[in-house]
């Protein structure tokens, strides 16, 4: 049977996680999408109805972002976000599923893939994180000092949203309400910003270029030329590092690429995914 949209809660390596099912049809190949930091499912909302008549959609929300639960016992290391994806795909019964992640979830779709390579078929990397250790000393003890959170808090309220996607978006015009809304619902609980203090400490860093040799699946790098958040020299970096990359940079395209380039991205997944 075929949905448009279903919204599930579940439990996945003991914390409670928010997935959603787009367009879901078992008889066709899934896309599993892993969104960045500070953002959700909701990122990928312009992208996901060009997908429909090819592909069946998995959305997922990583702990403590968008509406999965915002733990204060979770360990929130790449590893452990990768094997909430892991269980995922294991619940949902999916056999080589194409894996794409953005930012941060570009991060955790390449734990996945060294953690359990025969899961995926296919990358597909829209501005990956790549290339970043481990968060600094100072900032990882000052996590553990009371009240931290609230430094947070006001650190990413310095520019409020608005000024945050400003840094993430080249054509600010593309900056609506909506989009305005989406992005702030999820930090409108407080507990996320102590989340965030233990992520800081939880946080091993990304996979080393040697690991990045060792993946062998077919991978797509769509890189923004104008982002500012993880530049384009670093995915061209990563493209050398992973052994079957095919990469593409947009020009006049910024951080966010499946809310910013979204018909861009879907046509050059195609182009990849059926070639």
């Amino acid at each position: 049977m075929k949905y448009d949209k279903i919204a599930h809660y579940r439990l996945f390596n003991n914390v409670n996680v928010y997935y959603e099912l787009h367009y879901y049809d078992p008889k066709k190949p899934t896309i599993v999408f892993v969104h960045g930091f500070l953002s959700s499912s909701f990122s990928f909302r312009r992208l996901i109805p060009l997908l429909k008549e090819h592909f069946s959609i998995v959305t997922v929300d990583l702990p403590p972002f968008g509406r999965s639960e915002k733990s204060l016992t979770f360990c929130y290391s790449y590893e452990n976000l990768a094997k909430i994806v892991i269980e995922l795909i294991d619940y949902l019964q999916l056999k080589h599923v194409i894996l794409s992640g953005h930012s941060m979830g570009g991060q955790i779709c390449l734990n996945v893939v060294k953690l359990k390579p025969e899961y995926v078929s296919k990358l597909v990397l829209l501005c990956s994180s790549a290339y970043l250790g481990r968060s600094h000393y100072g900032l990882i003890m000052s996590s553990y000092v009371p009240f931290f959170y609230l430094w947070i808090k006001t650190w990413l309220s310095r520019k409020g949203v608005e000024g945050n996607l400003q840094n993430v978006v080249f054509n600010h015009q593309l900056i609506d309400q909506e989009m305005i809304e989406g992005y702030t619902a999820p930090f409108l609980d407080d507990r996320i910003f102590m989340s965030l203090a233990k992520m800081i400490r939880d946080r091993e860093g990304d996979l080393s270029p040697s690991d990045l040799r060792h993946i062998k699946h077919p991978s797509l790098l769509i890189w923004g030329e104008e982002d500012r958040v993880v530049p384009v020299h670093l995915g061209k970096r990563l493209y050398k590092d992973l052994p079957k990359a095919t990469f593409i940079s947009l020009k006049e395209t910024g951080h966010l690429l499946p809310e910013e380039s979204p018909d861009c991205v879907q046509s050059h997944m195609l182009d990849f995914l059926y070639s």
